[in-house]
């Protein structure tokens, strides 16, 4: 009797696909927040030696 693997293939691709979103994510979290200090930082010191 021959089983059909595509359902599980499937899965395996989704699971894949998870995994690279959740990377995806935490890595575009962490550059967001470095460019947001990045930029506060740039304000502040424009700000102060506008003053």
């Amino acid at each position: 009797m021959l089983r059909d693997k595509r359902g599980a293939t499937a899965i395996e691709y989704g699971l894949i696909a998870a995994l690279i979103a959740v990377a995806a994510i935490a890595a575009m979290t962490n550059l967001g927040t470095s460019v947001g200090g990045t930029f506060n930082n740039v304000s502040t010191k424009l700000n102060t030696s506008i003053k």
